[in-house]
């Protein structure tokens, strides 16, 4: 079926950048919306970024200007560059997807990633 692959993450310092990627794979039509959810220890998982396939982006109030997000679609692949890092970013990050599969018209089927650790020191 389909399986999200998320890379990137690692501790860096504050003030520094990091950059996630997600690639899709298996018996993909196309995919509508992707996008980035973290969730912090004690906290629930919140929408980070998102982006649509025409390249529509949202963004958490809390990393407008820090944060970008991007896809390829030709490769399946969502991107997260995160730039001006703070404690308060550390998290698992998991990736989403909304995916359109091969023969399944437009039913869309919701998949995650198995999350990637980003820890941000101070």
């Amino acid at each position: 079926q389909v399986q999200l692959v998320e890379s990137g993450g690692g501790l860096v310092q504050a003030g520094g950048s990091l950059r996630l990627s997600c690639a899709a794979s298996g018996s993909i039509f196309s995919i509508n919306h992707m996008g980035w959810y973290r969730q912090a220890p004690g906290k629930q998982r919140e929408l980070v970024a998102g982006i649509i396939s025409g390249g529509s982006t949202n963004y958490a109030d809390s990393v407008k200007g820090r944060f970008t997000i991007s896809r390829d679609n030709a490769k399946n692949t969502v991107y997260l560059q995160m730039n001006s890092l703070k404690p308060e970013d550390t998290a698992v990050y998991y990736c989403n997807a909304e995916v359109a599969l091969v023969g399944g018209g437009l039913k869309l089927y919701d998949h995650w990633g198995q999350g990637t650790q980003v820890t941000v020191s101070s």
